[in-house]
């Protein structure tokens, strides 16, 4: 067996992986220059919750690799699912025609989405699937007769991904201000880091619902954020004051869906009547196997549409690997598997345990601002003495040397475990991240009283 250790003549495995990377790959959301120098994983294989890299070192996932997976990597029921859609057939386009995948993934999430007789528009990624409901709800009351409502609202701190149109609901940040000219404008209320952001929200849609095309919101969380948490009751308000407006409502739950929040779609925790009219979904929809979203339409929305062949009122909107076959098949077998494996309730139990140990070994660190977590969406907000300490950047280098890898969100470490996470593994994360959060204040010196730690950054 070859020894994967670095020598001084010899870099490791991972090393030289890390250089052929950076020579041809260009990785978003990523400085170029700087890419090798931040000791970037390279991963080679992966085991259940695990990734391993060229030297054969392991990195627990905490992050289910940008938000994506969610039953652990190498799932043998869903393996085993692509490799029978694979003898059938790999993918057919959906404009105009179908295949039985697509179809019969349609059907299985049809019957668990919070959207009143749901029609299922695919695509290939969450912000394409924003940029569709966008499209939609625009031609929607122009079908409607009613084309002067062409405005959209949307919260501070909103991120719904970064094509043009999605780029234009978020709140700027994550140097995308340079593409301002791109953007359209839109009506924009506080977002959840104000505790009245849904009486703000809702006064708007008073003064404004006779424009308003649609108000769109990250039910629950605001993930990029920081994991900023809203209360279920105000998502519910909210709710109400769509529906007495004739405002359509827009739920992005790339990122909350699929039982990141203890429920299988995080509208559900705003009770019953709580029902988007457009509904986007992504990340965790094949349980991080395939690249695909989909934008799920209200009867009332998807109605509209209907009109002669060929005729203005028809959507004139699709992606080439829209409802790809391989995807739909792998994305239904995790939705069965969701259920057949009880991890809603486990999602449950394990968040509890999170909960007690960021209480117990987080929460009261120094350097640590606020913890909030709703299910397995976790953001440990840092509160450096001062700007530019990198507090962020620097905890998560410091957790994946100790084999858990997470990513910051500037100041805020975000911890988001596949939903099969044990609690044994929930210690092996917070062992790590409070050690390295330990670990980087003890470099700054924050216990000096000439450094005091501040509040909450958020």
């Amino acid at each position: 067996m070859t020894d994967p250790s670095p020598s001084p003549s010899r870099p490791s495995l991972a090393d030289q992986w890390t250089d052929r990377d950076a020579a041809v790959v260009w990785h978003g959301f990523t400085q170029m220059a700087a890419y090798a120098d931040n000791a970037p994983i390279v991963v080679d294989r992966a085991e259940g919750r695990e990734l391993i890299d060229a030297d054969g070192r392991r990195y627990f996932d905490a992050i289910s690799s940008l938000w994506v997976t969610t039953l652990g990597h190498r799932v043998p029921e869903l393996d085993a699912a692509v490799i029978d859609q694979l003898g059938k057939v790999a993918h057919t386009t959906l404009l105009g025609n179908g295949n039985r995948a697509a179809v019969e993934f349609a059907e299985a999430l049809a019957a668990v989405v919070p959207v009143d007789d749901p029609h299922v528009l695919f695509a290939s990624d969450g912000a394409v699937a924003v940029e569709q409901a966008l499209k939609v709800a625009f031609q929607y009351w122009v079908n409607a007769g009613d084309p002067g409502r062409t405005r959209f609202l949307s919260l501070g701190g909103a991120y719904h991904g970064d094509t043009v149109g999605a780029l234009s609901l978020g709140d700027g940040g994550f140097g995308t201000d340079l593409f301002d000219p791109l953007r359209f404008p839109v009506l924009r209320t506080p977002g959840y880091a104000d505790a009245g952001w849904a009486v703000l929200a809702i006064e708007a849609i008073d003064r404004h619902a006779g424009e308003l095309a649609a108000v769109v919101i990250e039910p629950l969380v605001q993930g990029a954020s920081g994991m900023l948490v809203a209360d279920p009751d105000d998502l519910a308000r909210l709710g109400d004051a769509c529906r007495a407006h004739g405002v359509l409502l827009i739920c992005d739950e790339v990122a909350t869906g699929f039982g990141r929040t203890g429920r299988l779609f995080a509208s559900e925790w705003a009770g019953p009547t709580f029902r988007p009219d457009l509904l986007c979904l992504g990340k965790g929809i094949t349980g991080g196997y395939l690249p695909l979203s989909a934008t799920v339409a209200s009867a009332r929305v998807f109605s509209a549409f209907d009109g002669p062949d060929l005729g203005e009122r028809t959507f004139y909107h699709g992606h080439s690997y829209g409802g790809n076959a391989l995807a739909c098949a792998v994305a239904l077998r995790h939705l069965q598997l969701i259920a057949e494996w009880g991890v809603i309730g486990h999602v449950g139990r394990v968040a509890a345990h999170l909960e007690s140990a960021l209480a117990d070994r987080v929460a009261g660190l120094a350097g640590v601002g606020e913890v909030r977590q709703r299910g397995l969406m976790v953001g440990i907000d840092l509160a450096p003495p001062v700007d530019g300490s990198r507090w962020g950047r620097r905890v998560c280098a410091k957790s994946v040397a100790r084999g858990v890898l997470v990513r910051p969100l500037g100041d805020v470490v975000v911890l988001m475990p596949p939903l099969t996470t044990t609690s044994d593994e929930i210690d092996r994360v917070i062992d790590a991240v409070a050690r390295s959060i330990v670990e980087v204040t003890d470099e700054d010196d924050v216990s000096d009283p000439a450094q005091p730690v501040s509040g909450a950054t958020r």
